[in-house]
């Protein structure tokens, strides 16, 4: 019976740091946004620093990405394991 209840102690405080996780992919997404249309105001009052500024846009836009895809791997992991 104890084992029973510790297991399911075990399994929701998986459950929770999955939804911690989860909580990070959304920070990134938000992340990402704010990137995006800070890029299209900057391009949108100068055109001519479109280059310049894409790619500086498309570096952070990664760099955000990048965390979203770390919380995402570390969640499956913690649901695996």
């Amino acid at each position: 019976m104890e084992a029973d209840v510790l297991k399911y102690v075990a399994d929701a405080a998986k459950f929770l740091a999955c939804g911690i996780c989860a909580l990070s992919m959304k920070a990134a997404a938000e992340g990402v946004s704010k990137i995006w249309m800070t890029l299209i105001e900057t391009v949108g009052r100068n055109p001519n620093v479109k280059k310049d500024v894409n790619a500086f846009g498309l570096i952070g836009f990664a760099a955000t990405e990048a965390i979203a895809l770390y919380a995402l791997v570390i969640a499956i992991m913690m649901l695996v394991l």
